[in-house]
């Protein structure tokens, strides 16, 4: 293959899979890849039957060209143009690659990952694909299928694929570049926007502002984040994904397009453009790739312009079961029998993002049978529940938390939700609930559960109350899941193991846990999606004695300790012995250790 000509390579995309003879792809692909390297004094035979061996050995069964390169026997480059060889195809350099995308609007980029094919030409009757593998049979239908055309196939190195893919397709980078480059050159400052809102709003409804802001929002989708930052400063506009807790920045429209873009948030929120000196809070609802998306925005002034977050909610998305948020054992027995309680109430605990209303929603759905009347008083209503009463909180005509439990106590419900207990008069009213009968769930911002009683207390809320309705108080955190794909094993040292506490839990000096690697499927950071590390602290008599006594979080935590909580820390590390997550994650949750 190295005899293609410079020529050749640059026009093998237009010819088809007919550039070698049928004797001479026959007699190709009679023989075998490590022999192929061997006839063109690529590797020597006895590297080959090291590789060989290896490979037998080996559970996974990895293909002979991918042990190859990993071990460094030969470059990428050698096992492509054989493979190209004995498969029968044409091999292509990256040189040939299209600087447009193809095919951007109907393949997404995730399917082109996935596939490691690129399309580079494409005409009314044929498409033309770099492949890194020319014997996915399942590529090529899938493709004739997609784009009701003959597919053609060249053979391109694998990384040089997964690069183009990523620069054409990839986070939005060239789209972005390519929607910033139009003619779109207004640029405000100051107070010059509110002098002209009717500009503002034409700039806002040209086609290049809304393709990027859509852009921006499906890549946000596609990247698994939970919320988009738009930042205008001095010099340039940031734009920000959270996934998995964690921020990344991404290709930014120019500084010139920031009032342009934010504007055009801010009118699919039904926001007023022409305020920009006090924040403002909207919503947006999309329907995107087959999926309801809702969007909560909210902007604030800034130095340079208006900031906006868009929090992400993915009403297919939630994950409303226990044991996939991470609950397990003696902590999930503990709390479904606090849930079972016919009244009362029952808290859940922690700092903002920490999986509190998810963890809600997920009892409630257990809860949510057709003899049940539940209502919930929230703000927002982040997902929509069938057969859950739910009341939106609207400060701006006084229908706040405790104005609203007041109505709904006379609603004759069995479940009462309530967002977030804030204040001394909605903790009466909770608590007086569940006097007269009803179960209460709510959330408190508490870093510890024993530290919420303290917290009700300090609120106002009567301690000879408190030990009548409190049932039980789950503390909880999120740590990011490893990817499975990925994840490598390594032996901890035995002093790093006992200052961690690893060997306590596990029983050995020298525990095996797990390490991110990095990867495609997780975007090459080594983790996929969240899950929950928990303590649950349910009442009993000694800690309602204690209460009486106006005892100090902190004997509240020794007592609940003793009678057998396990304590946040502890849990993590169960769940990093379980290679579910890293000691560190563990670490950076808690503030421990």
């Amino acid at each position: 293959m190295e005899a293609i000509a410079e020529s050749d390579v640059k026009h093998a995309a237009i010819e088809p899979e007919r550039r070698l003879s049928a004797s001479a792809t026959s007699a190709a692909s009679r023989t075998p890849l490590g022999q192929l390297l061997v006839d063109r004094q690529k590797i020597d035979p006895a590297e080959l039957d090291r590789v060989l061996r290896l490979q037998a050995s080996s559970s996974t069964r990895e293909r002979i060209g991918s042990l190859l390169t990993t071990l460094g026997v030969v470059s990428a480059r050698d096992v492509t143009q054989a493979l190209a060889l004995q498969s029968g195809l044409p091999f292509i350099e990256a040189s040939a690659f299209p600087e447009m995308p193809i095919l951007e609007e109907r393949i997404s980029a995730r399917f082109l990952r996935d596939a490691r094919a690129l399309p580079i030409e494409e005409n009314d009757e044929a498409l033309t694909l770099a492949v890194a593998d020319p014997y996915d049979q399942f590529l090529v239908q899938s493709f004739e299928l997609v784009t009701n055309r003959r597919v053609h196939r060249v053979v391109a190195i694998g990384s040089e694929v997964d690069a183009a893919i990523e620069r054409l397709y990839g986070a939005g980078r060239t789209q972005v570049a390519q929607l910033s480059d139009g003619n779109l050159e207004a640029q405000f400052e100051g107070e010059a926007v509110g002098a002209d809102v009717q500009q503002l709003k034409d700039l806002a409804s040209e086609a290049p502002v809304i393709r990027l802001v859509s852009l921006i929002i499906t890549n946000a989708l596609e990247a698994r984040a939970s919320d988009i930052h738009i930042e205008p400063f001095e010099n340039r506009l940031i734009v920000r994904y959270r996934i998995d807790g964690v921020l990344h920045e991404i290709e930014s429209p120019p500084k010139r397009l920031a009032a342009a873009v934010i504007s055009r948030v801010k009118i699919m929120a039904n926001l007023d453009i022409a305020e920009r000196r006090l924040p403002q809070d909207g919503r947006i609802r999309l329907r995107i790739q087959g999926k309801e998306i809702d969007l909560r925005v909210s902007t604030v002034p800034t130095m340079h312009g208006e900031s906006v977050v868009m929090r992400i909610l993915d009403k297919g998305g939630v994950t409303l079961n226990f044991d996939r948020l991470g609950f397990e054992g003696d902590v999930l027995a503990r709390f479904q029998h606090a849930l079972a309680q016919p009244n009362g109430i029952l808290l859940v605990t922690g700092p903002t993002g920490s999986g509190k209303t998810t963890t809600l929603y997920t009892a409630l759905d257990q809860l949510n049978k057709p003899d049940v009347k539940i209502l919930t008083v929230e703000d927002p209503v982040e997902y929509q529940m069938p057969g859950i009463n739910q009341i939106q909180v609207k400060p701006q005509i006084d229908l706040t938390f405790a104005n609203a439990l007041r109505s709904i106590v006379r609603q004759d419900p069995d479940v009462i939700m309530i967002g977030e207990i804030r204040d001394l008069e909605t903790a009466e009213i909770a608590v007086q609930a569940a006097l007269t009968g009803h179960l209460v769930l709510s959330t408190l911002h508490t870093n510890d559960a024993p530290a919420s009683v303290s917290r009700l207390l300090d609120m106002g809320v009567e301690d000879y109350l408190l030990t009548s309705t409190l049932v039980g108080v789950l503390a909880q955190r999120l740590v990011r899941t490893l990817c499975n794909s990925c994840k490598e094993p390594y032996e901890t040292t035995a002093e790093y193991a006992h200052e961690i506490g690893l060997d306590r839990m596990s029983g050995t000096a020298r525990p095996i846990v797990y390490r991110p690697v990095g990867c495609q499927a997780c975007g090459q950071t080594g983790f996929t999606g969240r899950l929950c590390i928990v303590e649950m602290m349910p009442m009993s008599e000694p800690l309602r004695r204690l209460i009486m006594k106006k005892a100090n979080a902190s004997e509240i935590r020794r007592a609940a300790l003793e009678e057998g909580m396990q304590p946040m820390y502890d849990n993590g590390l169960r769940k990093v012995l379980a290679g579910a997550t890293t000691v560190e994650e563990v670490l950076r949750a808690t503030r421990e250790g």
